[in-house]
């Protein structure tokens, strides 16, 4: 059994929505956090055709619970009427509540009750370095982190079963678009463009949709919490910046599926957008469960120079390369970086084993920079 970092027994000073992608492993860590605390399981066809008829069921199940009793209720996006009495057993009888689904965008399309301030959100991904104590990267960096396809014998058909039923049957059946053949087509070119910035003219023409539409399709993603935009970093120094953002998948596996990419080897372009890819979702799941204040962005100039993740206000420069051995080429980016914001912890990440530093850049070997990142080594003091 593999236990998940995010503990959510520390998030429970209220009542929390849980949110995440499915198969991430929301069901399976409530289940394993809170073995004592009650648990409704919407996807239970009985429990859940009973409550959707007489959603009052639940007030009388929980209305004599003493003070600060905890109730699960998994896949709430199923019964949405449920939160109105959820609503009147937080405020009349003060029990606290974790609900959970694949995302709000369900909740928010019926216009349900959303508690008024009552639960916040959390969010949960897929495994991270520091649950797993012997990380294979080639094996994550092929098949992804998400539980069921990091450690199956089959990841492949896992993935394209994953891609098959959920990104395309979920958006179906939550008629989230009208033009499913348009959106199929989107989910491949966002894909390609995984990692790079953004540019909805271009993506619309491949898709024989407006550049609106494709603005909406990436809406529909992030909402989903199927894929992220990440900002550009804009504060100009000196060299004119550029301003769109990049966009990524929630995990690399869904990408390498999606582009058909097979095998990945060392060494190859392939490899290195996915290993890029693998620690740039590490990094979002990390400032995530860890509530960092700084956003994370990327800076890229007009004429090219670029850096891949920056943390905060030019706190951290992170550079991402899949390379064996660092060399001065490599750091280009980070050295440009440098000359306008020199007091920044400039760090290149990679597959070299041998940690060192070159000039005032922090060479460090992927591993130890995942060890370090859950130390909360990077943090600011």
């Amino acid at each position: 059994m593999i236990n998940r970092i995010y503990l959510l027994n520390n998030e429970l000073d209220d009542s929390i929505f849980l949110f995440g992608a499915r198969q991430t492993g929301k069901s399976t860590a409530l289940r394993q956090q809170f073995p004592n605390d009650i648990y409704i399981d919407l996807l239970e066809t009985d429990i859940r055709n009973r409550l959707t008829k007489r959603p009052g069921l639940l007030y009388e199940m929980l209305k004599d619970k003493p003070e600060g009793t905890l109730a699960i209720i998994d896949e709430i996006p199923e019964v949405p009427e449920l939160l109105n009495e959820v609503h009147r057993l937080i405020s009349e009888k003060n029990l606290r509540f974790i609900l959970c689904g694949s995302s709000a965008r369900k909740l928010k399309r019926k216009g349900t009750n959303t508690l008024g301030g009552r639960a916040f959100p959390v969010y949960f991904f897929p495994f991270v370095s520091a649950e797993l104590p012997d990380l294979d990267i080639d094996r994550a960096v092929n098949y992804g982190m998400i539980p069921s396809h990091y450690l199956a014998k089959n990841p492949i058909r896992r993935l394209a079963a994953y891609i098959d039923v959920y990104l395309k049957e979920e958006i179906k059946e939550e008629s989230l678009v009208r033009n499913l053949t348009a959106f199929q087509r989107f989910l491949e070119v966002a894909a390609i463009c995984d990692g790079e910035m953004i540019n909805n003219n271009n993506i619309a023409q491949e898709c024989g949709v407006s550049a609106t539409t494709v603005s909406s399709y990436f809406d529909i993603l992030e909402d989903t919490l199927i894929g992220y935009r990440i900002p550009a970093y804009t504060r100009v120094v000196q060299r004119r910046l550029i301003q769109a953002p990049r966009f990524y998948y929630f995990d690399v596996g869904i990408v390498n599926h999606l582009l058909h990419r097979g095998e990945l080897v060392r060494g190859t372009p392939q490899y290195g957008h996915a290993f890029e890819h693998l620690v740039v979702q590490e990094l979002i799941a990390y400032m995530s469960y860890t509530h960092q204040e700084e956003k994370l962005s990327y800076w890229r100039t007009y004429t090219g120079i670029e850096v891949d993740i920056v943390i905060g206000d030019a706190r951290v420069a992170i550079e991402i390369k899949s390379v064996e051995e660092v060399l001065n080429k490599h750091l280009k980016g980070l050295k440009a970086f440098g000359e306008e914001h020199p007091n920044s912890h400039r760090v290149i990440v990679s597959l070299d084993i041998i940690p060192r530093r070159i000039g005032d850049i922090e060479c460090i070997p992927v591993k130890e920079f995942f060890t370090r990142l859950w130390a909360h080594e990077f943090d600011p003091e």
